[in-house]
């Protein structure tokens, strides 16, 4: 093309004569309108330039090979895209189509704009050049090679070409074929697989929310709550799993008409949306089962507190931590918030405390799931003194009672009389608990038909009573040990037939309506402190049960007993600690039940994580100094 925007006829080379240059071909110019725009002429050069270098370059090797017309011939170079027709003015159309061809001609030989499917086109332009290069000694550098063909060939070349190039003719643009370098890899079921995700582009995040997700989130939760990985995810649990159905976050979504017609039913079970209803029931327990740990424990007034009570609460031969903590303590040590706090700083900032209650030396505590406390009513609390003296607060019984959705909770802890053969005397504390624990005052009752004035328990639908009882069993010392001896293994039963609060059960003089689940572990009284011996004093009191759970439920098989055993490896006291974990019951509530709006104890919590990361901080430290004291240097 020259200068001023004539085209250019392509060489021929069958009319090449001997000696002649290759550059001397006939040439038809053609006229343009001088009335061009000066900017399409400047646009023109653009388009022009690409094309000179290989028109120069392809003159030279024909005129050094000097090519014989019988010899295969490489495709003529195509005319520039800006002219038409006879060399008349181009469209604005067909202007910006040569726009867009160069365009991507420069982002398909740009190595920096290539991808998988460029490359296949190297590929293929590569392969090309090969099968040129064995026909004919030219063998033009890929580079230099267009990797597709162009044409806008005008009619009057076509008048004056050969019919035997026809097969030279240049079509529309044609993108080379793309060729796959290999076999795709088989694709797998799993989402995990490495070709799946690959192929989909799966982010690492968003297989959370695949079945391996919700599996690797089961396994998560296996994990102890004691370990420093305070930043993990906190809401994990299987409920939550269950109800995901959101694809950017775990909670559920709301819909804004769901919002607007949301309505709090007074008294109604049925009422679409309600806070304590049954879809808000299933979505958090689908089985509808709450998990609840009870531990018993007489400290013995003790000052010093076991270093560790992670083998109270969170004991390694289980699987899943529970829903609810239920803590109650008998001659409790003196320093009642540094036993709060050093619960919170057990179980870490996956729990707060819903309530806490004392009565002198009896103190109970109940932590709950921070995601669930929201579900939880106002807590209400009551204390009996079962002294002469009601001044003195050793013995006697404190009381918490709360709602979970619609299912009452009644949990009480406390301290019956001592002595062998005081039997009466503790169905006589057991009688005046009772009938004097003022429980519920202001939450309704979910069955008042089966409720009676004289007996607290019958209030509520679930109800735990634990503590120190100061049931022995009738049997001489040196005989229990004799058993305890033979080796019976998890066999208690030669033990529990002297059991003095077994055999009021049976007589239902005491606890009607309670059960116990088997015992299957030795007697928790009494111990010498700091290891497993029994007392070796001068008193020589025969071991016995007097650290027990018992539990009651208005409808059958509404509590299932999940584990029941002691804690011996706590040794701080003369009684060793009795936990349970149960699996009750839940049922909808109704929006008359007052809520407690999530009030929790801030300052019990902040202090007891603040603990949790500094005990962590100087374990770490304390392994660091170890690792550094333990390099032996040896001197030959």
């Amino acid at each position: 093309m020259s200068e001023h925007g004539d085209s250019i006829v392509p060489f021929n080379p069958t009319e090449l004569r001997s000696g002649e240059p290759a550059c001397k071909t006939d040439i038809t110019v053609l006229s343009v309108d001088l009335r061009t725009e000066k900017s399409n002429k400047e646009e023109l050069k653009d388009i022009k330039k690409p094309y000179e270098g290989s028109s120069l370059l392809q003159d030279e090797h024909n005129n050094d090979a000097k090519l014989s017309p019988f010899k295969p011939q490489p495709p003529s170079l195509p005319k520039p895209v800006g002219l038409g027709m006879g060399g008349k003015n181009i469209s604005f159309e067909e202007k910006v189509r040569g726009r867009r061809l160069r365009n991507s001609q420069q982002s398909l030989t740009d190595p920096g704009e290539t991808g998988s499917s460029t490359d296949s086109l190297k590929e293929d332009s590569s392969s090309n050049g090969q099968g040129l290069a064995s026909g004919h000694p030219l063998d033009l550098p890929p580079m230099e090679t267009p990797p597709f063909r162009t044409g806008s060939f005008s009619e009057t070349d076509n008048e004056h070409s050969d019919p035997n190039k026809e097969r030279l003719k240049p079509s529309r643009i044609i993108l080379s074929p793309l060729q796959t370098s290999g076999t795709y890899p088989p694709l797998e079921n799993s989402a995990a697989s490495t070709s799946l995700r690959t192929a989909n582009r799966i982010d690492r995040d968003c297989l959370d929310y695949s079945a391996v997700g919700r599996r690797g989130r089961s396994e998560r939760l296996q994990r102890n709550l004691s370990d420093s990985r305070l930043l993990d995810t906190m809401v994990s649990d299987s409920a939550s799993v269950h109800s995901m159905k959101s694809t950017y976050s775990v909670l559920n979504p709301i819909r804004p008409r769901d919002v607007r017609n949301r309505s709090f039913l007074e008294g109604s079970v049925l009422g679409n949306g309600a806070l304590l209803g049954a879809e808000e029931l299933d979505r958090y327990f689908p089985e509808r089962r709450l998990g609840i740990y009870i531990a018993t424990w007489n400290m013995q007034g003790e000052k010093g507190l076991p270093y560790n009570l992670d083998d109270l609460l969170l004991p390694t031969d289980t699987d899943f931590a529970q829903d609810v903590y239920v803590i109650g303590v008998q001659e409790g040590c003196p320093d009642r918030r540094e036993w709060e706090i050093r619960l919170q700083e057990t179980l870490g900032p996956y729990y707060v405390m819903l309530y806490a209650a004392a009565h002198g030396v009896l103190y109970l505590t109940i932590f709950v799931r921070r995601d669930l406390i929201w579900f939880c009513s106002e807590v209400e609390h009551a204390t009996v003194t079962t002294r002469i003296i009601s001044q003195i607060k050793t013995k006697g019984a404190v009381g918490i009672g709360f709602t979970f959705f619609g299912t009452s909770f009644l949990f009480i802890t406390s301290h019956f009389t001592s002595g062998d053969s005081k039997v009466y005397e503790r169905i006589l504390d057991y009688d005046k608990i009772i009938e004097a624990l003022a429980l519920p005052r202001n939450l309704p009752d979910t069955n008042p038909y089966r409720s009676t004035t004289s007996d607290v328990t019958t209030r509520y639908d679930e109800v735990f009573w634990f503590g120190d009882f100061n049931f022995r069993l009738n049997k001489a010392r040196g005989e229990v040990e004799a058993i305890l001896n033979q080796g019976v293994g998890a066999d208690m039963s030669p033990l529990l037939q002297h059991d003095q609060l077994l055999k009021e059960l049976k007589e239902g003089s005491i606890f009607q309506g309670f059960q116990e689940a088997a015992i299957q572990f030795p007697p928790t009284y009494k111990f010498d402190i700091g290891c497993d011996v029994y007392d070796t004093t001068t008193k020589q009191r025969t071991p016995s049960y007097t650290d027990r759970i018992l539990y009651r439920n208005r409808q059958a098989d509404d509590i299932k007993v999940v584990k029941y055993t002691s804690c011996s490896s706590i040794k701080t006291s003369d009684h060793q600690p009795v936990i349970g974990m149960f699996q009750v019951k839940l049922r909808p509530g109704r929006d008359n039940i007052p809520l407690g709006a999530g009030q929790f104890d801030r300052s019990l919590y902040l202090e007891g994580i603040r603990r949790r990361i500094t005990r962590e901080l100087k374990k770490r430290e304390a392994a660091m100094k170890n690792q550094n004291n333990s390099t032996v240097c040896s001197i030959s």
